[in-house]
């Protein structure tokens, strides 16, 4: 692990901009993060604080996959709003294990939300998991079936 650059550090916080909204790669990568890179390449993998991994660089689009622990850090910014997904309360130790949220459990989803987009999954008491969208916000508050989200990794109490 290793300090990024400046050029490194304005790259990460261009492209959480980008993906997640203006504002929030500030919020998700304070002064003091720490980076690992691939040994081939050369490029980003992991973003860490605090010894805690916020992210990681994917290499196939160049877009970030959040953790738990990412999303903990941007939760709470109103311009997070656009990419999280409120879930019901009896699917929420499921969701906490990493099981998919299926469209019957959602409470609440922006209707900018669009499918493949990074999500944020919360209920009332905070941060359950973070997925990738399958539906459109829209569709997730309408229909009743299918799989609305597709959990990566859960906060595992």
């Amino acid at each position: 692990m290793r300090s990024p650059s400046q050029f490194e550090r304005m790259k990460l916080k261009s492209i959480a901009d980008y993906q997640l909204g203006k504002g929030l790669g500030s919020a998700l990568f304070p002064k003091g993060i720490r980076i690992t890179v691939s040994r081939k390449t050369g490029r980003i993998r992991h973003i860490y604080y605090k010894g805690s991994l916020l992210a990681t660089l994917r290499p196939r689009d160049g877009l970030l996959a959040l953790t738990p622990e990412g999303a903990k850090r941007i939760f709470s910014r109103p311009r997070s709003k656009r990419i999280t997904v409120v879930v019901s309360e009896e699917a929420a130790p499921f969701i906490m294990d990493g099981k998919n949220v299926f469209a019957g459990h959602v409470v609440w989803a922006d209707s900018r939300l669009k499918p493949m987009e990074e999500t944020i999954l919360v209920n009332e008491e905070g941060v359950l998991a973070v997925g990738k969208a399958a539906l459109s916000g829209v569709e997730m508050d309408f229909f009743d079936r299918g799989l609305a989200v597709k959990t990566r990794e859960g906060i595992k109490k």
